[in-house]
């Protein structure tokens, strides 16, 4: 289980750096920028994972693994998007931030919930669900918050739901499945959400500004 966990970090760090590095060059900050917010979207979450779990010091500062593959992949997409001239805004710009930022968010929130189940505290369902989808979401909070957006879960697409969905699925499946079923199981089902969401534009019901109404969403 251990080394499955750690492949499901690896897709994630990998998957979440893309999308950290793809914000910051979409804010047009220099290289340096771009790595740091690939590797703050890459290990953010599994940070606050370990912190609520009581693992001190949290894995990512334990092992550099991670944090070697985030920034290699920032500098990597850095480069690609540099050689490429790929703009913001483009169709294969806005595909691979979305898939990129889908993948990150099923691994990671499975990863984080079998973190929880390996530690010797028996934890109840609630805090291992809770755990799943902090993990999930709380890289991409933290790249929101430092490239000054408004967090991609609060505004646009189910995608909280998205991880908590996984989350609850993973953790009744889990019993009666066996560990490796339940966590495609739950993968799986955040990114059929995620895709189907995107597809027909749902969106949580929200109350919009008059101010706000002719004003587009904002790119990501």
């Amino acid at each position: 289980m251990d080394t499955l966990i750690f492949v499901l970090e690896i897709i994630g760090v990998t998957a979440s750096a893309v999308s950290g590095a793809f914000t910051a060059i979409r804010k047009e900050m220099d290289a340096f920028g771009v790595v740091i917010l690939g590797l703050t979207t890459a290990t953010g979450g599994g940070v606050i994972r370990d912190l609520l779990l009581g693992i001190t010091p949290p894995r990512t500062f334990r092992d550099p693994t991670y944090a070697i593959i985030a920034i290699a992949v920032s500098v990597i997409t850095f480069i690609a998007v540099y050689l490429h001239k790929l703009h913001y805004g483009s169709k294969i710009y806005d595909r691979v931030m979305f898939m990129m930022d889908t993948i990150g968010l099923a691994a990671y929130t499975v990863s984080g919930m079998g973190v929880a189940y390996s530690q010797p505290e028996n934890y109840g369902v609630y805090l291992i669900i809770f755990v799943g989808v902090v993990t999930g979401v709380g890289g991409g909070v933290l790249r929101d918050i430092f490239a000054g957006n408004r967090p991609y879960i609060f505004v646009k697409h189910i995608y909280a739901l998205a991880s908590l969905a996984g989350a609850v699925c993973f953790a009744f499946l889990r019993g009666p499945a066996g560990e490796k079923p339940a966590i495609i199981a739950g993968m799986l089902v955040i990114i059929v959400i995620r895709i189907l969401s995107a597809h027909y534009k749902w969106n949580l019901p929200k109350i919009r500004n008059e101010q706000e109404e002719n004003k587009p969403d904002e790119k990501r």
